[in-house]
């Protein structure tokens, strides 16, 4: 998934994964992953949390008004989060809070299952028990009805590995027209009877059960389908649901009454609701939550801790983790087809410099890898230590950024680094609501600007295909690798390791990073986030997702 800039501190900060359990060392929490083969993984309940008890209203406080609501159009971080509390997906993750993650049926009995051994062909057995909130049973059909409607490009902003899997090609909606036929399936989705859903691909996804995770394998009632005002009020399968909102500024989730514990091995549902309050400013929320008042002592920040409150956030209340969210500054390899050029500029980055520009070591990490540290099998290295010599003659850059405050700084700490190297940089301040779209489109003016990315699941295969396979770059635009890096001799390195078994594919990604980074340098790494916020001394349960970097809410409590 692609992601805003986000510039914040924080300071004498502690970690509380899960509920006040040992913190992890160091900043790097590299995740270990694991699929579950025994079926008995997946089901429920969950295990107890120490110390919780029913009841209780969580009140989450977050600046801006969630996004999305709608299970099929849902790729920010909050929507993920929030989302897990209403829409079951066909798997999910177990989540220690400390970087073990494994895989486990969510809707699904199982993880799914390899029908052929070769990847292509994937079953999931739909559990019994499993209910929308109206009562009625979720079916194979209400899944794949979903995954169909994903493909409705006016239904856009979900992930799409799932579309461009099925139908062998980014250009997804030439090959199905959700809108003419609603009654049709995609191609490659079969439902042989209602608990039984069959996925087959042209080429091997063997980590199709992580991309089932995501919120586009929630199902939806064919009869329910609002088309866009579906995202209103999507029917709920997870422990709550929606019972409304008010305008921009509160949602309210309540319990599911037909949500049954024993079909779901991750999630709780200890409080009586959740409440998202919108409009407070990090200040404001960070204030109202130390101070503790009413509702407040069991609230949480979503949006962190700012510089001004670093030195009032002490004591046990706060989350703090590493995160997959990392941040390169992209080379247009279009424009700036020299290697040699790309290879000084890896080389003349002060990463120190730039990381305590962003806020400091407790908000970032310099990193020199494409992958984050997060990723299974991660690998460090650094294929351009430095110092840079440009060759005299070298033509001028333009590096091109964001006119907000954030981007400012981005900017200006890039473009001194780089001239005080020795290259010749021009600046360009583009606005802020444009950025992300203009720098998606190949065509694009400029030869050096930053991104983001915080891959969809913790493998290389969510990020190296997606970032640096050139056989996906779209023509018109939206697109995620903004390197637009197009080298044939990684086709076919790509598709070997995607067919490989999971298990056998971290230490593969991690040499392709730096196969990459050493032969193409299509990108200068620069630093992965730190999550850091806080939490009322009432509210418990809370640990930091070990795939979005975000507070997770599934064992949420609120203390009496």
């Amino acid at each position: 998934m692609t992601l805003a800039l986000v510039l914040a501190a924080c300071a004498a900060c502690t970690d509380n994964p899960r509920d006040g359990g040992t913190p992890p060392d160091g900043d790097i929490r590299q995740n270990t992953g694991v699929i579950a083969t025994d079926p008995a993984a997946s089901r429920g309940p969950a295990p107890e949390v120490p110390g919780a008890t029913p009841g209780g209203t969580v009140t989450i406080f977050r600046e801006t008004t969630l996004a999305r609501l709608d299970p099929q159009r849902i790729s920010a971080f909050m929507g993920l989060s929030i989302s897990q509390l209403y829409a079951r997906r066909l798997t999910t993750y177990a989540d220690d809070g400390n970087g073990t993650l494994t895989l486990v049926g969510d809707l699904a009995e199982t993880p799914g299952t390899d029908v052929r051994g070769d990847c292509r062909t994937w079953e999931f057995r739909i559990k019994e028990n499993v209910r929308f909130e109206t009562g009625a049973p979720v079916t194979a059909r209400d899944v794949a009805y979903g995954i169909a409607r994903s493909f409705d490009l006016t239904l856009s902003g979900g992930p799409t590995y799932l579309q461009e899997w099925l139908a062998d090609t980014p250009q997804f909606d030439t090959v199905y027209d959700f809108a003419a036929d609603r009654t049709a399936l995609p191609p490659g989705v079969e439902v042989p009877d209602d608990r039984t859903l069959r996925l087959s691909f042209p080429k091997p996804h063997c980590d199709l059960p992580f991309a089932a995770a995501l919120p586009a394998t929630a199902p939806v009632p064919a009869a329910a389908d609002t088309g866009l005002d579906y995202d209103k009020k999507p029917i709920a399968t997870g422990p709550y649901l929606i019972e409304g909102r008010t305008g921009d500024t509160e949602l309210r989730l309540v319990r599911n009454p037909q949500w049954d514990p024993a079909t779901d091995a991750v999630r709780h549902a200890y409080p009586d609701r959740f409440t998202l309050s919108f409009g407070a400013d990090p200040v404001t929320q960070t204030n109202r939550i130390l101070a503790a008042q009413g509702a407040d002592a069991a609230a949480v920040s979503f949006d962190g801790v700012p510089p001004s409150l670093i030195s009032k956030v002490t004591g046990d209340g706060l989350l703090r983790s590493p995160t997959p969210r990392h941040s390169v500054l992209n080379i247009n390899t279009r424009r700036v087809t020299d290697l040699a050029v790309r290879r000084a500029l890896n080389a003349a980055i002060d990463r120190e410099d730039l990381v305590k520009a962003v806020g400091g070591a407790s908000v970032a990490r310099p990193v020199t890898t494409l992958l984050a540290p997060s990723t299974i099998g991660w690998r460090d290295y650094d294929a351009y230590p430095g110092p840079a010599s440009p060759a005299a003659g070298m033509p001028e850059l333009v590096l091109a950024h964001p006119d907000d405050a954030e981007g400012q700084i981005l900017g200006t700490v890039l473009a001194n680094s780089l001239r005080r190297a020795g290259f010749r940089i021009l600046t360009k301040a583009v606005p802020a609501d444009d950025f992300l779209a203009d720098i998606k489109r190949p065509d694009n003016p400029w030869d050096l600007y930053p991104d983001h990315w915080a891959p969809d699941w913790p493998s290389g295969a969510a990020v190296l295909p997606a970032l640096y396979d050139g056989r996906g770059i779209k023509a018109t635009g939206g697109n995620n690798g903004t390197s637009y890096l197009d080298a044939r001799p990684l086709d076919a390195e790509f598709d070997r390791i995607l067919a490989m078994p999971l298990d056998a594919q971290g230490a593969e990604w991690a040499a392709l990073d730096e196969r990459i980074m050493r032969e193409y340098a299509p990108a200068v790494p620069l630093y992965v986030e730190l999550t850091c916020t806080v939490r009322g001394p009432r509210l418990g349960g809370l640990f930091v997702d070990g795939v979005i970097g975000s507070p997770a809410f599934v064992n949420a409590f609120v203390r009496p």
